[in-house]
């Protein structure tokens, strides 16, 4: 894969964070201080969520809001949320309870903290039943 956002020391970098080297152990490594390996990972990281950010966005477009999931909300609260609200709508969500739990964990993963929402999400849906957050 050349054709990335990422520039080669951020691909390194990520590439032996992914092995379970620390930042330490990458810095010792390719010749450069801890720091500059944090600085590095954490940029590396915020372009890999802006473009998550972007594609979702882009598979959005074609979806329409569905519900507001609101903060302090149990994660085991929002299958049935959703399930009866994309009913209203005469649509099948794709993903069984289980799925959808995960689903959500990672669409949101910074705005959950155990089994609790952090923050409200904003839940899309699209008449296949694929569901977005914001």
């Amino acid at each position: 894969m050349k054709d990335t956002l990422l520039t080669d020391r951020q691909k390194e970098v990520l590439r032996y964070r992914k092995q379970g080297l620390t930042q330490q152990q990458i810095a010792d490594r390719i010749g450069t201080s801890k720091a500059n390996v944090c600085t590095v990972e954490k940029a590396a990281l915020d372009k890999i969520r802006r473009a998550k950010e972007t594609i979702m966005f882009l598979y959005s477009l074609d979806a329409s809001p569905l519900c507001v999931i609101k903060a302090g909300t149990d994660l085991l609260e929002v299958p049935p949320l959703i399930y009866r609200e994309a009913e209203k709508r005469g649509i099948k969500v794709r993903y069984d309870t289980i799925s959808l739990l995960n689903h959500v964990r990672t669409a949101a993963a910074e705005r959950c903290r155990g089994r609790n929402l952090l923050d409200e999400i904003a839940v899309f849906i699209n008449a296949e039943g694929e569901l977005y957050y914001e």
